[in-house]
């Protein structure tokens, strides 16, 4: 048997380091120091004075961008920004994706485009068959090239004895034969990216990083108002079709409990990542939430960690109001990451039942001088951080920081994060 050398030994030592301090934090159990999680996104283009568009066009620049990034901005986990080939994007064309260099400036970020993909009266389309309208409507509507989706024939349909005639005379049509072609030419696109990503996952791992996190589930009413209806048509829906909307929302439940469980990591991890955004305080009133929003998020939640998974929720915008609504769930079993919520009311509140994660302000990191972040840094720490429970993190983006700050943030933490 080989021996396994000394620097892959290393980056597995750290990874199982860095791994137990996260899941130690989750379980509210007590460990060495108070961890620190970052979103790299796009910090590592802004660092080396690279365009954000290289995550697109130009691996090599963005792959050597987090090889020097990385070492110095050492946080327990991260959330990298993938590359992603900029022709497979071009080709697609989408309604709903700007990325740098397409759209936006090639020194910007990508931006996420909130588009009416369903209107009212598909609704009942969608609930009779949803995989039917998602390929034939939903996809059919995302981008110009691919509208011929659209003269496919029904799914349902396809179980006739002539289902195979009628299938492959729908793809002998102009119109699916272009969308057709679009998929492919895109699919081969990103197959010949496949390599490139292995390569930069094992970056990662050999500087010691495990993935954050092993899969994605989304809150029902948070699918509904950000992919299909938009949050115009999904406002109208609670006053207009308030049940209709309910079992919309049921629906897509039951879609996403039927997806296979993610592959745990070595050490039997299942962190799940979720955004809890259409339920900020912002958006909705304490009685819409607990009518739209509520139920079917705590039936997703809760049927996770029955099946051993860890939903890591991150609470965008303001959820200081429904923080009680978080002791529902059972003791130690989620992560719940803060954006504009107050932090210190929720440690009051979540105390020795929830794991808490943020919320250094993405402003002050943006403007801050590094002292301002260290006493930041330090009231989190001894008020959030007193007793375990939490993990320090910025609120949200860190694309546009300052370096010293955001360096300021890992190091004290760990510096002054240790649990005595």
């Amino acid at each position: 048997m080989s021996k396994i050398s000394e620097p892959r030994k290393k980056a597995e030592q750290l990874r199982f380091e860095r791994e137990k301090r996260i899941t130690d934090a989750i379980q509210l159990k007590i460990p060495d120091r108070v961890p620190v999680v970052c979103g790299m996104g796009y910090f590592p283009a802004k660092y080396t004075g690279i365009p954000c568009s290289a995550a697109y066009d130009d691996y090599d620049a963005w792959y050597a961008a987090y090889q020097k990034t990385l070492p110095e901005f050492p946080a327990d986990m991260i959330f990298p920004q993938m590359f992603t080939p900029s022709r497979a994007l071009e080709i697609l064309n989408t309604k709903n994706f700007l990325w740098p260099g397409h759209g936006v400036s090639p020194y910007h970020t990508h931006q996420s485009i909130e588009v009416e993909h369903m209107q009212a009266e598909d609704y009942a389309a969608f609930l009779l068959d949803p995989a039917d309208f998602t390929l034939r409507t939903y996809l059919s509507r995302t981008s110009e090239k691919l509208a011929g989706l659209a003269d496919l024939p029904r799914l349902s349909d396809l179980s006739h004895p002539a289902g195979t005639q009628m299938l492959a005379m729908a793809l002998t049509s102009p119109e699916v034969s272009s969308a057709i072609r679009t998929l492919q030419q895109a699919g081969r696109e990103l197959r010949k990216c496949r390599a490139k990503m292995v390569k930069f996952n094992k970056l990662l791992q050999d500087m010691g990083y495990s993935s954050y996190f092993q899969g994605e589930a989304m809150p029902p009413f948070d699918v509904v108002s950000h992919s299909l209806r938009g949050m115009t048509g999904t406002m109208t829906d609670m006053f207009r079709r308030p049940d209709t909307l309910q079992q919309a929302c049921e629906k897509i439940l039951e879609l996403t409990l039927a997806r296979p469980m993610p592959k745990p990591t070595a050490q039997g991890n299942m962190r799940i990542f979720m955004t809890n955004t259409r339920g900020s305080c912002d958006f909705l009133s304490p009685k819409q939430f607990a009518t739209f929003y509520w139920p079917t998020f705590k039936k997703l939640v809760m049927t996770l960690i029955e099946r051993g998974a860890t939903p890591c929720i991150f609470f965008e915008g303001n959820f200081t109001d429904r923080l009680e609504y978080l002791l529902e769930f059972p003791k130690g079993k989620i992560l719940a990451r803060l954006d504009t919520t107050d932090i210190f009311k929720a440690k009051e509140i979540l105390k020795d039942h929830v794991c808490i994660e943020g919320n250094v302000p993405s402003s002050l990191l943006q403007v801050g001088t590094v002292q301002d972040i260290k006493d930041y840094c330090k009231k989190l720490i001894d008020v959030v951080g007193k007793g375990g429970g939490y993990i320090m993190s910025p609120r949200s983006s860190t694309d546009e920081v300052k370096p010293e700050n955001l360096k300021a943030m890992i190091d004290f933490t760990r510096e002054y994060g240790v649990y005595r």
